[in-house]
């Protein structure tokens, strides 16, 4: 099963609702509308290091708190804390486990720059969209785990709020690009998008938040269509169709011609740029020739490239094509990206953060390995 029914445990949590969903359940108990957006601004409008319950709801009535309660019980959150690691860069991944027994891995970042208090600039949640992930690319541990199902909106939502008050600090920036594919599960995608950026959840701008896809035609086609103002980030990873189809089997259905045409579309509709990720791989798409089609992709609509190493994914035992696979010498990364540059691309080098935890770009599988771990409620 891929999408959730109405039966599932998930479906029934409180992070599912915006603030106007939440005044429509009030007032069909029995309650004044309103209230809906004062119970809306008390789950999200707090402090990170604030911890949750229906009865610190001070601008709520007790009869309100006690039916919430009695609702959603005294854990409203969809997910639960199992593992955490951290990095010696400071990354955390964290593994939660959900209400059917399956689990997903969320991964915060801090970034190398700091402020003048000497804490990271930003911080961004690596955010998964779905219990494994259906589209079998060939460098990416989630494709091992294949899809069990889409997250529900507040598995979504609840991943930012639970890493939030776990990790004590405020988060910057999300990335949707953690386990499964957002465009596959764009209904509950753009619903938490909603309630995460709302003013009066005061937690997020959707310009601080961008959404990674591998290439699902259709999916951009409807974000350039809705005109929302979250960033587009596409998985190239190859400058040919042979590449493409080599190592993610969604070109197969999605040729690199009909994603070139609706970037150019998207950028028509919403005159925002778009990020172009790009793994370097030895031998395989890291040639002269792979600068130069890249390059031309680039000036169909304004963009950047982020170069991204490769990061094994041994821990899978991968095969086929997978096992082939290496990261480019430190060499030849570094000359792919000055000759990128010099064809007047704009090139930023993603950092491997979270490496040695298995929390770096493709690494999302459920593993152990390295840093600190222990179990958190």
């Amino acid at each position: 099963m891929k999408q959730l029914n109405d039966s599932h445990p998930a479906m029934s949590c409180i992070g599912n609702f915006t603030a106007d969903e939440l005044s429509l359940n009030l007032e069909k108990s029995g309650f004044p509308s309103y209230r809906g957006k004062q119970l809306f601004h008390a789950l999200y409008a707090r402090k990170h290091d604030t911890p949750f319950s229906f009865e610190s709801i001070t601008t709520l009535p007790s009869d309100i708190r006690n039916s919430l309660l009695q609702k959603y019980g005294t854990d409203h959150f969809s997910i639960q804390l199992t593992d955490v690691h951290v990095s010696k860069d400071g990354t955390r991944k964290m593994l939660f486990s959900l209400l059917d027994d399956t689990a997903v891995e969320t991964v915060l970042i801090p970034s190398e720059m700091v402020n003048e208090e000497g804490l990271p600039k930003r911080r961004t949640l690596c955010i998964s969209t779905q219990v494994g992930c259906a589209l079998g690319c060939a460098f990416c541990a989630t494709a091992t785990l294949k899809l069990k199902r889409n997250l529900a909106t507040a598995e979504i939502v609840d991943q930012y709020m639970r890493a939030r008050e776990i990790c004590s600090t405020d988060i910057t920036n999300i990335v949707f690009m953690g386990m499964g594919e957002p465009m596959l599960n764009y209904d509950n995608v753009m619903k938490a998008v909603d309630i995460l950026t709302q003013p009066e959840s005061e937690l997020i701008s959707p310009k601080h938040i961008t959404l990674s896809t591998a290439g699902i035609v259709p999916g951009i086609i409807r974000l350039a269509d809705e005109s929302r103002s979250i960033k587009l980030a596409l998985s190239l990873h190859g400058t040919t169709q042979g590449q493409r189809e080599a190592i993610m089997p969604i070109a197969n259905k999605y040729s690199l011609k009909e994603l070139g045409d609706a970037l150019e579309y998207y950028y028509r509709k919403t005159k925002k740029p778009i990020t172009f990720e790009y793994i370097l791989f030895d031998g395989f798409n890291d040639t002269q020739e792979d600068v130069m089609r890249l390059a031309k992709l680039t000036r169909r609509v304004p963009s950047k490239v982020n170069v991204i190493p490769f990061h094994t994914i041994e821990f899978t035992a991968p095969e086929g094509i997978s096992a082939s696979l290496k990261p480019a010498p430190e060499s030849t990364f570094y000359a792919f990206i000055k000759a990128l540059r010099s064809q007047d691309v704009t090139v930023m080098i993603r950092s491997s953060s979270g490496l040695d935890i298995d929390a770096a770009c493709g690494q999302l599988a459920y593993s152990h390995a390295g840093g600190s771990a222990g179990a958190i409620a």
